[in-house]
């Protein structure tokens, strides 16, 4: 198999698409990257920054925390004006529990009103309420700033609108990870041709200087390189972030084209919607836990799981569905309950059991760039790696419009020298980045037929 070669033709198309998207994308990918460096470690910093709502008092002797079906009921007495749709199955000892408001449904727009705090924050041993937030309002307070975060990276805290804004750009950056790592490799040689050192260098070795650092170079240089090898070293893992953000953001694009590759479970979206919302469930919260656990007895013996723990209980009036969450051998982490076992909320019966894994093979490909994105999978290690993946995002995204605007100024100089009245001459990294072009201009000419070839290693392509 030939290796693949950039060619002097396509390579200058490909060059003006990376240059533009990338300076499309560059303040979505800044803050995107430094966002989700935060929120890989959302629970640890929001419990810092929301200390005063996680605390809880001093616990009278010998109290033992509520049944969690009892919280919510009283969570619901003390909120009637709202609903309390989801029930958390499993507590974390010495910090309150949470549960989340829903507004009622306005009956002619069938839109959720609006309320004023829809997290509220409970004492596990007593139901007290102990505090509450409008979740992601940052003028709230320092309180919110985690959940502001989350929705900044998810939606430039701009809603449903920012949400597809975001996932436009991530389908270009999808795009762009192809263009930039073709744009890294060497340009087609005449056959034959040889260069000042010596024989023609083989492919990998032409292509090695792109994933090298000249770190003493300095200014333009060392720029370049940052930005040149930095997306090699990291290209798969921007890949994952990027084709998962389409996943997250802009599922009309994501499914089809998932679709196209791998199966898909469709029984979610055949469940059928009902024409108004039905608020209360028809079996009572009790009831319906223990049917679901009566389903996850049958369904671990029939599809062959092993339960683990339960993790939630939902109730979604949008279908009259309960969903319940629990943690199964079938999942890739244990933070959160990825296994779903859906059922009629008035009857009872059985809809369809979701594994994570190992059911369509494009759910399981689904779940796994989620968890990775996430930083959901193998420990601390994974997550800290993470982290330096959201800095370099980051980085990748200022190193490629200081590249631009070095080029940018260079050109201009050009044109500026040209005239009779000479301007200063270019900067020195407008010089390196002129050098470049020159470089790569020379490139070209010999590829034309030029008997000169000076250059063995491979150019990246600018943004």
């Amino acid at each position: 198999m030939r290796a693949a070669v950039a060619t002097p033709r396509n390579r200058v198309a490909l060059v003006w698409l990376h240059r533009w998207v990338g300076l499309v994308m560059a303040l979505f990918l800044v803050i995107a990257g430094l966002t989700g460096s935060l929120l890989v470690w959302y629970h640890e910093l929001d419990r810092v920054f929301a200390a005063q709502l996680y605390r809880l008092p001093a616990p009278a002797p010998h109290a033992a925390p509520l049944d969690p079906l009892l919280l919510r009921d009283r969570v619901q007495a003390a909120y009637p004006q709202a609903w309390v749709h989801h029930v958390d199955l499993e507590r974390k000892a010495g910090e309150a529990a949470v549960f989340y408001l829903e507004g009622p449904a306005d009956p002619r727009s069938g839109e959720h009103l609006e309320l004023p705090n829809d997290e509220v924050f409970v004492d596990p041993s007593t139901g007290a309420v102990l505090g509450e937030r409008k979740w992601g309002a940052i003028t709230q307070g320092w309180h919110n700033l985690m959940p502001f975060v989350y929705r900044l990276h998810y939606q430039l805290a701009l809603g449903t609108v920012g949400g597809y804004l975001f996932g436009i750009v991530a389908l270009l950056w999808t795009i762009d990870c192809f263009v930039s790592g073709y744009l890294t490799f060497p340009l087609r040689r005449r056959a034959g041709a040889t260069v000042d050192a010596g024989p023609r260098a083989g492919w990998l070795a032409r292509w090695r200087p792109a994933w090298l650092v000249r770190w003493r170079a300095g200014g333009y240089k060392l720029n370049f390189d940052l930005h040149r090898a930095g997306g090699l070293w990291t290209w798969a893992m921007l890949f994952v972030l990027a084709w998962s953000s389409v996943g997250f953001n802009l599922g009309e694009v994501y499914r089809p084209v998932m679709k196209l590759v791998f199966s898909l479970d469709e029984r979610e979206q055949a469940l059928p919607a009902l024409k108004a919302d039905q608020p209360q469930p028809g079996l009572s919260w009790t009831q319906a836990l223990q049917v679901a656990r009566g389903h996850g007895l049958t369904e671990s013996q029939r599809l062959g799981f092993t339960l683990e723990r339960e993790r939630g209980l939902r109730y979604d009036p949008h279908k009259a569905v309960f969903r319940y969450i629990v943690n199964t051998d079938a999942d890739l982490h244990d933070r959160y309950g990825m296994t779903r076992i859906i059922f009629d909320a008035n009857t009872g019966a059985l809809k369809y059991t979701d594994l994570p894994t190992g059911q369509y093979s494009g759910d399981t490909v689904t779940n796994w760039l989620y968890s990775l994105h996430m930083a959901q999978v193998w420990g601390l290690p994974f997550r800290v790696f993470v982290t330096v993946i959201g800095v370099v995002v980051a980085m990748l995204s200022v190193t490629g419009i200081v590249i631009w605007l070095a080029k940018l100024r260079t050109r201009r100089s050009i044109r500026r020298m040209q005239r009779p009245a000479t301007a200063d001459p270019p900067s020195a990294a407008g010089r390196d980045a002129f050098a470049d072009d020159a470089a790569m201009t020379h490139r070209i000419a010999a590829e034309a037929g030029s008997k000169s070839e000076s250059m063995a290693a491979p150019e990246v392509g600018r943004v």
